[in-house]
């Protein structure tokens, strides 16, 4: 366990030893996500030498809820991340981070550069900035409310068909189904989804522009992977100062759901860049 900001409990695990040459990884999930979905259990990059340290953002798989229903914008889940590095004595690290936890990493690299080695944003969802959409709030809102009421069947009911071609809706309903049942407190989550979307992590491409670290976009295509679209990763790659970035090719399912692809491509990119602890 590790103390968040405010007094949250954290579950926090570690695998892998690390090294001069390796510096360490801390890995951070998106909205409604675990530890176990950001390289998807893949066991690549500390076999490669690598100390990675992952951990459940407030509220959500094992980790305790908020005190204050409020506190799940980014300002609260940046400063859990920086309190998961001093629990865990990392002063430099290479932050991955998919989704809500790409906001969260790049948010802390930009207020934290000297701590920060290399950056990798796996989807993005966002440019950093609050949605206003009324549409897409109130489906936000919906989810929150069908999780809070109804559990995990909830929140299916309330998600409706995935909005992908007909052949994937089943694989992605039960990967949605089996992400949402891993939550120990759901009502936590939906206090997440209400609040998240609301929040500033970032002063949108202004910002971007400002990131002074390796970093690594990893992009899904649009045709599995709507909800995190590719012009927002291109935008990534296009302001901020020599970033990569990657994807799987055409008509292939997201390199971002492949840990061990992943995993390898995160590998490629630390050694190109030559980080090191």
């Amino acid at each position: 366990m590790a103390a968040g900001a405010g007094g949250v409990s954290l579950f926090a695990e570690e695998a892998g030893e690390g090294s001069a040459r390796a510096p360490a990884l801390v890995l951070a999930h998106g909205l409604t996500a675990t530890r176990r979905y950001v390289v998807h259990g893949s066991k690549v990059l500390q076999r490669a030498g690598h100390r990675i340290v992952s951990y459940d953002a407030r509220g959500h798989g094992d980790s305790g809820p908020a005190p204050d229903r409020r506190a799940y914008g980014y300002p609260d889940l940046v400063a859990d991340l920086g309190a998961v590095l001093d629990e865990r004595r990392l002063d430099r690290v290479v932050l991955v981070g998919t989704s809500m936890g790409a906001a969260t990493t790049l948010a802390y690299a930009l207020e934290h550069p000297d701590r920060v080695a290399a950056l990798v944003q796996i989807t993005p969802a966002h440019l950093g900035l609050p949605q206003t959409d009324p549409g897409e709030l109130a489906r936000w809102d919906a989810l929150a409310d069908g999780l809070e009421r109804g559990g995990v069947e909830g929140f299916m009911r309330a998600y409706g068909d995935p909005p992908v071609e007909p052949r994937f809706r089943g694989l992605i309903d039960e990967a949605i189904r089996q992400r949402i049942s891993r939550h120990r407190h759901p009502a936590a989550v939906a206090d997440a989804l209400r609040v998240v979307p609301r929040s500033t992590a970032f002063e949108g491409v202004l910002a971007l522009a400002q990131v002074a670290v390796p970093t690594l976009i990893v992009a899904s295509r649009d045709e599995l992977d709507p909800e995190h679209p590719y012009e927002v990763s291109r935008l990534y790659a296009e302001h901020i100062e020599g970033a990569e970035l990657t994807s799987e090719e055409p008509g292939a399912s997201p390199l971002a759901w492949r840990g061990a692809q992943l995993s390898r491509a995160i590998l490629g990119f630390l050694a190109r860049a030559a980080v090191a602890a």
